[in-house]
């Protein structure tokens, strides 16, 4: 939602954790850096505690050809990543802002109200059809101050504003999905997203130990 920019992600058997493409190349502030580094933390703590993390994945926004900096996005590189390992869609009609810490709790950003009605003038343009919304952290709920056009779309169901307070909530909105909470054995519930994302490393860390 930063930059309406499409976010691509590609993830493979491997060891060299989470890249920052446009770190690399020199794009990328320190303070959007930080954040991608916190995914790894993250994905280390939540399904590497028995196996090793065997995982290759390079994160960039598609034709950003500028310096890009801030944290806001880091939830949405997360859900990417967990999308992307468990092989469940995101729905595509849902924006997404708000930083993320390596505890997976959602942290308030800046220009929520620009940001929110800057991707409902985006729809309104393509159509609206009442699929389309909008994720924020929940500690920015106080700040809101949106257009009588955006409320009386939010009343009519026409736009949607779903507030979330960690990765877990943000990923069941955004896919459907439950997220999946360990059980006292450590295993996640059959099906959920995590299972499926640990399953993939799970597939991964085998793989490293054959090769």
């Amino acid at each position: 939602m930063e930059n309406q920019q499409k976010l691509l992600l590609t993830h493979l058997h491997g060891k060299s954790g989470i890249i920052n493409i446009e770190r690399e190349v020199e794009l990328s502030g320190s303070t959007h850096s930080k954040g991608v580094l916190i995914l790894s933390g993250y994905i280390g703590e939540l399904f590497a505690q028995d196996i090793p993390l065997s995982l290759s994945a390079s994160i960039c926004f598609e034709q950003l050809y500028n310096g890009v900096d801030g944290d806001s996005a880091s939830s949405t590189e997360l859900y990417a990543l967990l999308s992307s390992l468990s092989g469940v869609p995101i729905n595509q009609a849902i924006a997404v802002t708000g930083s993320v810490n390596q505890k997976g709790e959602i942290q308030p950003i800046g220009g929520v109200n620009e940001k929110i009605e800057g991707f409902f003038q985006v729809c309104k343009m393509r159509g609206l059809d009442g699929n389309h919304g909008v994720l924020i952290p929940i500690q920015n709920v106080k700040n809101l101050n949106l257009s009588d056009e955006v409320v009386e779309a939010v009343r009519n169901n026409m736009f949607h504003i779903y507030s979330v307070s960690t990765i877990e909530e943000g990923i069941e909105v955004l896919t459907g999905v439950p997220a999946g909470k360990k059980d006292k054995q450590g295993h996640f519930p059959a099906g959920s997203i995590n299972y499926l994302a640990y399953e993939k490393l799970k597939k991964y860390a085998n793989a490293s130990k054959k090769g």
